[in-house]
Protein backbone atom coordinates (compact mmCIF):
# COMPACT_ATOMS: atom_id res chain seq x y z
CA UNK A 1 0.00 0.00 0.00
CA UNK A 2 1.22 3.57 -0.69
CA UNK A 3 0.15 6.83 1.36
CA UNK A 4 -0.75 9.88 -0.87
CA UNK A 5 2.14 11.32 0.07
CA UNK A 6 4.10 8.11 -1.45
CA UNK A 7 2.18 7.48 -4.42
CA UNK A 8 2.64 11.31 -5.17
CA UNK A 9 5.95 11.18 -5.19
CA UNK A 10 6.20 7.72 -7.27
CA UNK A 11 3.80 9.56 -9.96
CA UNK A 12 5.45 13.03 -10.04
CA UNK A 13 1.45 14.52 -9.18
CA UNK A 14 0.80 16.48 -6.28
CA UNK A 15 -0.85 15.23 -3.37
CA UNK A 16 -4.13 17.80 -4.01
CA UNK A 17 -4.04 16.63 -7.68
CA UNK A 18 -4.77 12.99 -6.27
CA UNK A 19 -7.74 14.50 -3.86
CA UNK A 20 -9.15 16.13 -6.72
CA UNK A 21 -9.26 12.96 -8.53
CA UNK A 22 -10.93 11.33 -5.70
CA UNK A 23 -13.31 13.97 -5.38
CA UNK A 24 -14.51 13.38 -8.89
CA UNK A 25 -14.31 9.55 -8.84
CA UNK A 26 -11.54 9.33 -11.11
CA UNK A 27 -8.74 7.70 -8.64
CA UNK A 28 -10.25 6.60 -5.23
CA UNK A 29 -7.87 5.23 -2.81
CA UNK A 30 -8.63 1.79 -1.89
CA UNK A 31 -8.79 2.23 1.29
CA UNK A 32 -9.22 4.96 4.46
CA UNK A 33 -7.72 4.65 7.61
CA UNK A 34 -8.93 5.88 11.17
CA UNK A 35 -6.90 9.12 10.77
CA UNK A 36 -8.18 9.72 7.48
CA UNK A 37 -5.24 8.97 5.36
CA UNK A 38 -5.59 7.36 1.98
CA UNK A 39 -3.98 4.13 1.15
CA UNK A 40 -3.74 2.82 -2.68
CA UNK A 41 -2.46 -0.67 -3.74
CA UNK A 42 -0.85 -1.79 -6.94
CA UNK A 43 -4.10 -1.99 -9.17
CA UNK A 44 -4.58 2.01 -8.36
CA UNK A 45 -1.52 2.52 -9.07
CA UNK A 46 -2.07 1.18 -12.47
CA UNK A 47 -5.05 2.96 -12.82
CA UNK A 48 -2.85 6.36 -12.40
CA UNK A 49 -0.35 5.03 -14.64
CA UNK A 50 -3.33 5.24 -17.37
CA UNK A 51 -4.64 8.59 -16.58
CA UNK A 52 -1.33 9.87 -17.16
CA UNK A 53 -0.96 8.01 -20.38
CA UNK A 54 -4.14 9.02 -21.16
CA UNK A 55 -3.16 12.96 -20.40
CA UNK A 56 0.00 12.78 -22.72
CA UNK A 57 -2.67 12.30 -25.08
CA UNK A 58 -4.55 15.06 -24.55
CA UNK A 59 -7.71 13.31 -23.38
CA UNK A 60 -9.94 15.35 -21.01
CA UNK A 61 -10.07 13.70 -17.08
CA UNK A 62 -13.94 13.33 -17.86
CA UNK A 63 -13.25 11.14 -20.75
CA UNK A 64 -10.30 9.20 -19.11
CA UNK A 65 -12.84 8.66 -16.58
CA UNK A 66 -15.68 7.18 -18.87
CA UNK A 67 -13.13 5.09 -20.37
CA UNK A 68 -11.75 3.56 -17.30
CA UNK A 69 -14.66 2.98 -16.28
CA UNK A 70 -15.95 0.70 -18.82
CA UNK A 71 -17.43 -2.54 -17.88
CA UNK A 72 -15.02 -4.03 -20.92
CA UNK A 73 -12.09 -1.62 -20.66
CA UNK A 74 -8.75 -4.15 -21.08
CA UNK A 75 -5.69 -2.26 -19.94
CA UNK A 76 -3.61 -4.44 -21.76
CA UNK A 77 -4.92 -3.20 -25.04
CA UNK A 78 -5.19 -0.15 -23.45
CA UNK A 79 -1.49 0.01 -23.58
CA UNK A 80 -1.02 -1.19 -26.50
CA UNK A 81 -3.44 1.81 -28.31
CA UNK A 82 -1.71 4.08 -26.16
CA UNK A 83 1.63 2.68 -27.48
CA UNK A 84 0.79 3.30 -31.09
CA UNK A 85 -0.46 6.39 -30.94
CA UNK A 86 2.86 7.88 -28.75
CA UNK A 87 4.70 6.02 -31.12
CA UNK A 88 3.37 8.16 -34.02
CA UNK A 89 3.76 11.25 -31.73
CA UNK A 90 7.64 10.58 -31.28
CA UNK A 91 7.90 9.64 -35.39
CA UNK A 92 6.40 13.40 -35.87
CA UNK A 93 8.79 14.52 -33.27
CA UNK A 94 11.45 13.18 -34.92
CA UNK A 95 10.71 14.78 -37.92
CA UNK A 96 10.54 18.02 -36.73
CA UNK A 97 13.80 17.69 -35.37
CA UNK A 98 15.04 16.57 -38.75
CA UNK A 99 13.10 19.52 -39.99
CA UNK A 100 14.84 21.50 -37.36
CA UNK A 101 18.63 19.93 -38.37
CA UNK A 102 17.95 20.85 -42.17
CA UNK A 103 16.89 24.11 -41.56
CA UNK A 104 20.08 24.98 -39.26
CA UNK A 105 22.12 23.57 -42.66
CA UNK A 106 20.14 25.30 -44.86
CA UNK A 107 20.81 28.16 -42.91
CA UNK A 108 24.24 27.81 -42.60
CA UNK A 109 24.30 27.26 -46.62
CA UNK A 110 25.26 23.62 -46.46
CA UNK A 111 21.79 22.51 -47.49
CA UNK A 112 19.76 23.28 -50.09
CA UNK A 113 15.82 22.81 -49.15
CA UNK A 114 12.47 23.11 -50.86
CA UNK A 115 10.27 25.64 -49.08
CA UNK A 116 7.83 22.67 -48.61
CA UNK A 117 10.88 20.99 -46.95
CA UNK A 118 10.49 23.68 -44.16
CA UNK A 119 7.03 21.79 -42.69
CA UNK A 120 7.60 18.59 -42.41
CA UNK A 121 6.33 17.15 -39.35
CA UNK A 122 3.75 19.79 -38.69
CA UNK A 123 0.49 18.26 -37.57
CA UNK A 124 -2.51 19.71 -39.75
CA UNK A 125 -5.08 19.31 -36.54
CA UNK A 126 -2.61 20.80 -34.52
CA UNK A 127 -1.88 23.94 -36.43
CA UNK A 128 -5.78 24.40 -36.82
CA UNK A 129 -5.97 23.89 -33.36
CA UNK A 130 -3.26 26.46 -32.65
CA UNK A 131 -4.77 29.15 -35.24
CA UNK A 132 -8.15 28.91 -33.61
CA UNK A 133 -6.94 29.45 -30.54
CA UNK A 134 -4.92 32.02 -31.61
CA UNK A 135 -7.72 33.90 -33.38
CA UNK A 136 -9.62 33.33 -29.73
CA UNK A 137 -6.72 35.20 -27.79
CA UNK A 138 -5.67 37.91 -30.60
CA UNK A 139 -9.20 38.34 -32.02
CA UNK A 140 -7.94 42.01 -33.44
CA UNK A 141 -11.49 43.11 -32.56
CA UNK A 142 -11.16 41.90 -29.09
CA UNK A 143 -7.46 43.94 -29.24
CA UNK A 144 -8.94 47.07 -30.30
CA UNK A 145 -11.58 46.80 -27.90
CA UNK A 146 -9.57 46.13 -24.78
CA UNK A 147 -7.24 49.16 -25.87
CA UNK A 148 -10.10 51.53 -26.24
CA UNK A 149 -11.51 50.89 -22.46
CA UNK A 150 -7.62 50.51 -21.10
CA UNK A 151 -6.84 53.78 -22.61
CA UNK A 152 -10.12 55.72 -21.69
CA UNK A 153 -9.62 54.92 -17.93
CA UNK A 154 -7.66 56.93 -15.26
CA UNK A 155 -4.34 56.32 -13.92
CA UNK A 156 -5.78 55.56 -10.88
CA UNK A 157 -8.34 53.68 -12.36
CA UNK A 158 -6.31 51.17 -14.29
CA UNK A 159 -3.82 50.89 -11.01
CA UNK A 160 -6.90 49.74 -8.96
CA UNK A 161 -7.81 46.97 -11.44
CA UNK A 162 -4.50 45.78 -11.75
CA UNK A 163 -4.54 45.93 -7.58
CA UNK A 164 -7.97 44.18 -8.05
CA UNK A 165 -6.71 41.31 -10.56
CA UNK A 166 -3.23 40.83 -8.20
CA UNK A 167 -5.59 40.14 -5.19
CA UNK A 168 -8.17 37.72 -7.31
CA UNK A 169 -5.02 35.63 -7.74
CA UNK A 170 -3.54 35.75 -4.51
CA UNK A 171 -6.78 35.07 -2.84
CA UNK A 172 -7.02 32.01 -5.16
CA UNK A 173 -3.35 30.81 -4.01
CA UNK A 174 -4.89 31.19 -0.56
CA UNK A 175 -7.45 28.37 -1.60
CA UNK A 176 -5.34 26.12 -3.40
CA UNK A 177 -6.05 23.71 -1.04
CA UNK A 178 -9.77 23.12 -1.51
CA UNK A 179 -10.70 21.20 -4.56
CA UNK A 180 -11.21 23.20 -7.87
CA UNK A 181 -14.71 22.77 -8.04
CA UNK A 182 -15.13 24.05 -4.75
CA UNK A 183 -17.62 26.90 -3.83
CA UNK A 184 -14.59 29.63 -2.28
CA UNK A 185 -12.38 28.57 -5.35
CA UNK A 186 -15.56 29.15 -7.87
CA UNK A 187 -16.50 32.21 -5.87
CA UNK A 188 -12.71 33.50 -7.11
CA UNK A 189 -13.23 32.30 -10.52
CA UNK A 190 -16.69 34.37 -10.96
CA UNK A 191 -14.44 37.32 -9.84
CA UNK A 192 -11.49 37.12 -11.97
CA UNK A 193 -14.42 36.94 -14.81
CA UNK A 194 -15.88 40.03 -13.60
CA UNK A 195 -12.17 41.22 -13.89
CA UNK A 196 -11.47 40.40 -17.47
CA UNK A 197 -14.47 42.42 -18.36
CA UNK A 198 -12.88 45.53 -17.61
CA UNK A 199 -10.66 44.39 -20.52
CA UNK A 200 -13.58 42.87 -23.08
CA UNK A 201 -16.60 40.95 -23.14
CA UNK A 202 -15.23 37.24 -23.03
CA UNK A 203 -17.60 34.32 -24.18
CA UNK A 204 -17.11 31.06 -22.49
CA UNK A 205 -14.44 29.80 -25.35
CA UNK A 206 -12.61 33.05 -24.71
CA UNK A 207 -12.72 31.70 -20.61
CA UNK A 208 -11.46 28.23 -21.90
CA UNK A 209 -8.64 29.85 -24.35
CA UNK A 210 -7.29 32.04 -21.12
CA UNK A 211 -7.34 29.22 -18.74
CA UNK A 212 -5.60 26.74 -21.36
CA UNK A 213 -3.29 29.77 -21.74
CA UNK A 214 -2.27 29.99 -17.75
CA UNK A 215 -1.25 26.55 -17.95
CA UNK A 216 0.63 26.37 -21.34
CA UNK A 217 1.85 29.93 -22.09
CA UNK A 218 5.25 30.16 -20.94
CA UNK A 219 5.13 33.99 -20.29
CA UNK A 220 1.62 33.16 -18.71
CA UNK A 221 2.96 30.37 -16.49
CA UNK A 222 5.84 31.45 -15.20
CA UNK A 223 3.94 34.97 -13.99
CA UNK A 224 1.29 32.36 -11.82
CA UNK A 225 4.28 29.85 -10.78
CA UNK A 226 6.13 32.86 -9.18
CA UNK A 227 2.92 33.25 -6.73
CA UNK A 228 2.78 29.19 -6.67
CA UNK A 229 3.80 26.39 -8.34
CA UNK A 230 0.84 24.77 -8.40
CA UNK A 231 -1.26 28.41 -9.95
CA UNK A 232 -1.14 27.66 -13.65
CA UNK A 233 -2.56 24.41 -13.56
CA UNK A 234 -4.75 24.75 -10.43
CA UNK A 235 -5.86 28.06 -12.71
CA UNK A 236 -6.70 26.01 -15.65
CA UNK A 237 -9.02 23.28 -13.58
CA UNK A 238 -10.97 25.80 -11.65
CA UNK A 239 -11.57 28.14 -14.79
CA UNK A 240 -12.14 24.73 -16.96
CA UNK A 241 -15.11 23.66 -13.98
CA UNK A 242 -16.95 27.48 -13.69
CA UNK A 243 -17.07 27.53 -18.03
CA UNK A 244 -18.88 23.54 -17.88
CA UNK A 245 -21.24 25.10 -14.56
CA UNK A 246 -22.13 28.07 -16.46
CA UNK A 247 -21.85 28.24 -20.22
Amino acid sequence: MYTIKQLADLANVSRRTLRYYDQIDLLKPTAVGDNNYRYYDQKTVLRLQQIRFYQELDFSLDDIRKILDKSDFNALQSLQTQKEALLRQAERLNQLITTIDNTILHLEGKLEMDNKDLFAGFDEAKQKAYAEEAERRWDPRLVRESNQRWNQLSKDQQKAIMQEGNQIYLDMVGQMDNAPDSEDVQAIVARWHQHIRHFYEPNFATLRGLGQGYANDPAFRATFEAMHPDLPDFLQTAITVYCDKNE
